[in-house]
């Protein structure tokens, strides 16, 4: 598989994984899938230890970014950041194969073609080899979703799934989740989080909390 170093933010689907190197953990995203699913391998680089965050669809190209070499990254765990089977429909078969720890929160739980191994909640961290990533529950997408944050001394890297995405927050089905999932998003990451923040949603490119905060307002008036 070709991976490219000069990360931006935007891979295509069927296209080469894109991957940046920070001084603990190298990230590195891919699109799979017809619904333009993004799947991160975040790699430990000291531990080569990786954790995979939403096993999304095609395993035989989520095999091919963790690598066929003996010096490989050890994949240790595997995030589903909600339970839409479009971000898990690979799940059973990377889970199986490299015998890795599956994590997602109890509520999204039941859903998973895999029961998960470790249910953690909201204020949780889970690790990356010797890298903490700590868990943010953003209730409305579905019930369970969660935001896994990296706090680089950089700046912040946050997983969002389908919670929040440049341009607005993820699909919700009723003002009341909209209501939830805006509350949740404002206070547990506009609120606490530094404009530097760079985020990584569960389809398309990243972006900033920078770029996004100017619009928190529209976003509450659009609603669901």
């Amino acid at each position: 598989m070709q991976i490219l170093d000069d990360y931006t933010g935007h891979v295509d689907p069927g296209g080469p994984a894109t991957r940046r190197t920070l001084d603990r953990l190298v990230i590195t995203k891919i699109s799979v899938g017809p619904m333009d699913n993004n799947a991160y391998l975040l790699v430990c680089r000291e531990t080569q230890d990786a954790l995979l965050i939403d096993a999304a669809a095609d395993p035989e190209r989520l095999s091919d970014l963790i690598g066929h070499a003996d010096d490989r990254p050890t994949l240790r765990t595997i995030v589903t950041t909600h339970q839409h089977p479009d971000h898990w429909q690979a799940l059973g078969a990377i889970a199986g194969a490299y015998g890795a720890n599956t994590v997602a929160h109890p509520a999204d739980a039941a859903p998973l073609p895999v029961p998960p191994d470790i249910l953690p909640t909201h204020g949780d961290t889970i690790q990356v080899g010797t890298v903490p990533l700590e868990i943010i529950h953003l209730r409305g997408h579905t019930p369970g979703s969660i935001a896994l944050l990296y706090r680089d001394p950089t700046h912040p890297h946050l997983f969002t799934g389908d919670s929040l995405f440049p341009g607005g927050l993820g699909k919700t089905t009723s003002p009341e989740s909209f209501t939830s999932l805006f509350n949740d998003v404002k206070s547990r990451i506009f609120d606490v989080l530094p404009d530097e923040t760079w985020f990584y949603p569960g389809h398309g490119d990243d972006s900033t909390l920078g770029a996004e905060r100017p619009h928190l307002d529209e976003w509450r008036a659009r609603g669901w």
